[in-house]
């Protein structure tokens, strides 16, 4: 059944990690069809590609989802994103999940849950996080790490361990401190195409700029961003070459599980 919102999935044929990522195959087909159909499964009214070269569109071609042929001098996925609602014509009050180009393993509940969030908070923008399990992962600057109010709106994202414990860490920091909830961030935001064209618009923020983390030009702006936690893991995403392996292996161990449980039921 349709829902009422849309994706929009960014999709940058010159990343500079991986360059050509949306069209660099897995399971013999391309990266961003993958992610196209993750949206498709979780029901969005409209999926979008924005893209910024024709090859993209073409490897998109029957695919069920539209492309929106964007400028290559964007900035940021979000800036890409900005371009694409105006030439889809969605209304300011439309619901929109961004959805990174490189997610080929991200639920439809995921997806789901990031457009509820934002109808259910009236917050500004919604994003998605999943508890911290590890302390190799509380100390990793590529896992950003958030803490939020008892609203469940975020009050800060940061690349170091927040909140810091204190004490646990004076005493031993090979092992996870207890007493707390740490949350990792999940990149996928949820904001309403108005917000999106106006948040495209700011200058980016003192915070942003020394974290590097986009979405503190909101927080530091005064807008309040609510943040679910996703009722389904999210696989890590696809940003190297090394994770494209990876990738290639998750999709062939569930190729083999989904065999081997198709031999049993026939056996």
């Amino acid at each position: 059944m349709s829902q009422d919102f849309v994706v929009a999935i960014p999709a940058r044929y010159a990343a500079s990690r991986l360059p050509g990522k949306p069209l660099r195959t897995l399971a013999g087909e391309p990266l961003v069809l993958h992610v196209a159909r993750r949206a498709l499964a979780a029901g969005a009214s409209e999926v979008w590609v924005a893209a910024d070269d024709e090859r993209i569109a073409q490897a998109l071609k029957d695919s069920g989802v539209q492309v929106a042929m964007t400028s290559p001098d964007h900035a940021s996925g979000t800036d890409r994103l900005a371009e694409c609602a105006d030439i889809a014509g969605w209304r300011d009050d439309t619901v929109v999940v961004n959805l990174q180009g490189d997610e080929p393993f991200a639920p439809a509940a995921g997806i789901l849950a990031t457009a509820q969030t934002l109808r259910d908070s009236g917050a500004d923008m919604s994003t998605l996080a999943t508890p911290v399990t590890q302390v190799e992962v509380l100390f990793d600057p590529n896992a950003v790490k958030l803490v939020r109010a008892g609203n469940g709106d975020a009050l800060y994202f940061s690349r170091a361990p927040i909140p810091w414990p204190r004490d646990a860490f004076a005493k031993d920091r090979e092992r996870m401190p207890g007493g707390g909830e740490w949350l990792r961030h999940i990149g996928i935001y949820g904001y309403r195409a108005g917000f999106l064209r106006k948040f495209a618009k700011m200058r980016p923020g003192r915070l942003e700029q020394i974290e590097s983390l986009e979405q503190l030009r909101a927080l530091e702006a005064g807008y309040r961003i609510a943040v679910g936690i996703t009722p389904e893991p999210f696989p890590p995403g696809v940003d190297t070459p090394e994770d494209l392996a990876r990738a290639e292996a998750h999709l062939a161990a569930e190729a083999d599980a989904t065999g081997a449980g198709l031999d049993g039921e026939g056996g």
